[in-house]
């Protein structure tokens, strides 16, 4: 394992790169942030001043390519992470990209040749995964402990209401809306505990025309029917627009899985429970998570300190590096968002023309 010190850079200063990023970065000995870039100068400023980075540039370009890098973190809006991943990889880095990996399949699958052809380490941030709770569940579910699967079902509700989004509202940045934001951690969901889908229908609306006075562009709402090759079907919900239910942590984000031995229930608010359903019971029971899940293996990260809700995203960055350490494949790859984005644009075809839509079986090449 390489015990040399490892200089990160930090693309895109936003708040999803200082609160999980950073603090993970903090874990992590024998590493600096060496480097932190922005297109907006005075957010960048901002984060300079936050950080103590000694490297400050408006040009990712500039940053990737200096020898003095050896990672990079991508934290910026979805249409700049092929661009930024794929120079990075050019230059040798590893990186660790923020979801949805890019616009399209066909962008995300090149940067997974990229960075297999560069040698390099590569990630896909889907957060979720490090969850103590979503972690025990797949080990669960793994160890075969559902029995024959019947069904999966995943519903993320938020209210963000008419506010303004930002980028996320731009087709041309942010490519989808909530399909790409929120349920594609819940994508992933399906195939880290399901495995591949073999087929798909879906929908998707839009209620707010303009947002903040800008033209709202994308899906504030979208949901999906499917069968898993497994024999499993699917369903998944999310929405932006769930009046009363809050945002971010504090609202409504489960998973419930039935077959024929048991029901298991993921709630990311409960952190160190899930809920499982017995044969002849007429309700779920609370199922404590193991202490050996409450971190990350290996992550020096302290379970007790911090809100839990937070913090556990802490452990995703601690992954990368001490994958990089290793030399071994991160927890999450960009295979995986590859073939999350795949599933997107299916969901996208499958939306737009009100068809189903079958998807090709897994192979080990794009």
């Amino acid at each position: 394992m390489s015990t040399s010190p490892i200089n990160v850079a930090l693309i895109g200063c936003g708040a999803i790169a200082l609160q999980n990023h950073l603090p993970g970065l903090a874990l992590c000995k024998d590493v600096r942030l060496k480097a932190i870039c922005d297109a907006d100068p005075a957010r960048l400023e901002a984060a300079r001043q936050t950080t103590g980075a000694e490297i400050a540039s408006t040009r990712f370009e500039s940053i990737v390519s200096r020898d003095d890098i050896h990672a990079v973190i991508i934290a910026t809006p979805n249409d700049t992470h092929a661009p930024i991943a794929l120079a990075a990889l050019a230059h040798g880095k590893h990186v660790l990209c923020e979801k949805p990996l890019a616009l399209n399949a066909r962008q995300a699958w090149e940067m997974v040749r990229a960075a297999e052809a560069a040698g390099v380490r590569h990630m896909t941030a889907f957060t979720y995964r490090f969850v103590p709770a979503m972690r025990y569940l797949a080990s669960r579910i793994h160890a075969g402990d559902l029995g024959q699967p019947y069904h999966f079902r995943a519903c993320r509700l938020q209210d963000w209401g008419s506010r303004p989004l930002g980028w996320r509202q731009s087709r041309a940045r942010a490519g989808t809306g909530e399909l790409g934001d929120m349920l594609s951690h819940r994508l992933d969901f399906g195939h880290w505990l399901m495995g591949p889908i073999h087929r798909l229908c879906a929908h998707w609306r839009r209620w707010h025309a303009t947002r903040g006075g800008q033209p709202n562009e994308l899906d504030e709402w979208v949901a999906v029917l499917a069968d898993f090759r497994n024999g499993a079907t699917g369903v998944w919900e999310s929405s932006k627009l769930a009046t009363g239910r809050g945002e971010s942590w504090q609202s409504p984000d489960t998973v419930e899985l039935n077959g024929s031995h048991a029901t298991f229930l993921y709630d990311t608010r409960q952190w160190n429970r899930l809920w499982l359903g017995r044969p002849g019971q007429t309700d779920l029971e609370p199922l404590d998570v193991p202490r050996e899940f409450w971190t990350w293996p290996g992550s020096p990260r302290d379970p007790a300190r911090g809100n839990p809700l937070i913090t556990f995203r802490h452990d995703q960055t601690w992954e990368f590096i001490q994958a990089i350490r290793e030399e071994r494949p991160c927890a999450v790859t960009f295979r995986d968002g590859a073939r999350v984005q795949e599933v997107m644009d299916a969901i996208a075809q499958s939306a737009e023309h009100h068809q189903w839509i079958e998807l090709p079986p897994w192979t080990e090449t794009p």
